[in-house]
């Protein structure tokens, strides 16, 4: 999506910066989900080694179900789903990682549950132009550990015929879903200090472009200035030469300063690529608060999420219990479910959640998980962070090398 302007001509001003974002929140009839499946990769039996991305290519299988294989710059395997309905998209998806996992296992691989490697120092495997700019946009240890050390579940949910009430359901219900599944509490081997380790990475960078979007109640106007104020990391000047930007300018400074070289429609579509906060508009909705989740497991964040942002009766119960708490996203990655406050509210979300997802097309299995999730982690104000640190003080057997169960 480019925008109402032609992708190489240059913008005028703003008002075409406010354009764009409003085309990346057309209502739509439609009702899909699109899942991105983040996972570290390991070898079974020698958890401190790094696997090279080729390794792991030719240890995949074909894919029954229509997912798109890609990876992270430091070999984090992605899974990408097409967009269909969630029953479509649950089923294809699971036959696609059923299919990965049984050809890594047989390659001696296993793909890690947690959402920051516990055990490996970063180390960047594709070196291609986009990346080197960002690594040095980005610096370290934070820029390292972001794009080599980190896996998550992204959930792509179309807009509906009420965008804007889509976009505040996803901000408001994000501390609360981040605690409940927060699922990276250890790095180099130890406990980082935080339940979501991966969230705290996030924020320790640039927070122009990886801090919520502020609300004012008008969505597509709020992302407009988030694009116009966020700095810019790069400026792609063909498909292999990227400039980096180190002065510290920001896209509207850009607009404004005139030059011989303006921004285009291109420029700008392609600097929204560039920032990442917790929820992205893109035509549809990027959930990307959410901590990768054990293999078995990602079903339940998918419909659980998927049923909280798109089903009225259970947006309602599960805003009305996480409101007071919108603003807590820095307890939710350092606590979990510990914070009581986030996990009496998760008690609400998932009993909504539970009652949404028959009539969303989910079957009795998936309803039995989502309900045994809830009882192990929310009830107990335990988020799956907690196991993890269970088995690291326990000295038994890691889980993030043990893909079979649930850990």
């Amino acid at each position: 999506m480019i925008g109402l302007t032609a992708a190489g001509t240059p913008l005028r001003d703003a008002s075409e910066v406010a354009d764009f974002a409003r085309l990346c929140f057309l209502p739509v009839t439609a009702d899909r989900v699109g899942v991105e499946l983040e996972f570290l990769v390991f070898d079974s039996a020698a958890a401190a080694s790094h696997i090279p991305v080729a390794r792991v290519e030719r240890a995949l299988p074909a894919l029954p179900g229509g997912s798109r294989v890609t990876f992270e710059p430091g070999g984090q395997l992605e899974l990408s789903s097409p967009a269909r309905t969630l029953p479509e998209a649950l089923a294809g998806l699971a036959d696609d990682m059923a299919a990965v996992r049984a050809g890594l296992r047989a390659a001696g691989l296993t793909l890690a549950g947690v959402g920051l490697d516990p055990v490996r120092p970063p180390r960047r495997q594709l070196r291609q132009p986009r990346y080197d700019a960002m690594a040095e946009f980005l610096g370290v240890p934070y820029g390292a550990l972001m794009m080599c050390s980190t896996a998550s579940i992204q959930v792509n949910l179309d807009l509906g015929e009420r965008p804007e009430k889509r976009w505040e359901r996803a901000h408001v219900l994000g501390p609360v879903l981040m605690a409940a599944f927060a699922n990276s509490p250890l790095s180099g081997g130890r406990p980082c200090g935080w339940m979501s380790g991966r969230q705290d990475v996030w924020d320790h960078l640039d927070r122009t472009r990886t801090s919520p979007v502020p609300a004012s109640g008008d969505p597509a106007a709020d992302w407009a200035e988030y694009l116009l104020d966020a700095r810019l990391m790069l400026v792609r000047e063909d498909e292999d030469r990227y400039r980096p930007v180190r002065d510290g300018s920001t896209f509207r400074d850009w607009l404004t300063a005139g030059g011989e070289r303006r921004p285009t429609a291109a420029d700008l579509a392609y600097h929204a690529t560039t920032l990442f906060p917790p929820v992205r508009p893109r035509g549809w909705l990027e959930i990307r608060y959410l901590d990768a989740q054990h293999p078995a497991a990602w079903p339940v964040c998918v419909a659980v999420t998927h049923a909280l942002i798109t089903d009225d009766r259970a947006a309602d119960a599960a805003l009305a219990a996480a409101e007071p708490y919108r603003e807590l996203w820095t307890a939710a990655a350092r606590c979990g479910l510990a914070d009581p406050r986030l996990r009496q509210a998760a008690e609400t979300c998932f009993r909504a959640a539970l009652e949404a997802l028959p009539s969303l097309g989910v079957g009795p299995g998936l309803v039995g998980e989502v309900a045994a999730f809830a009882d192990r982690h929310v009830t107990s104000g335990r988020s799956p962070a907690a196991d993890l640190m269970d088995l690291m003080s326990g000295r038994r057997a890691p889980t993030w090398l043990n893909d079979e169960g649930h850990g």
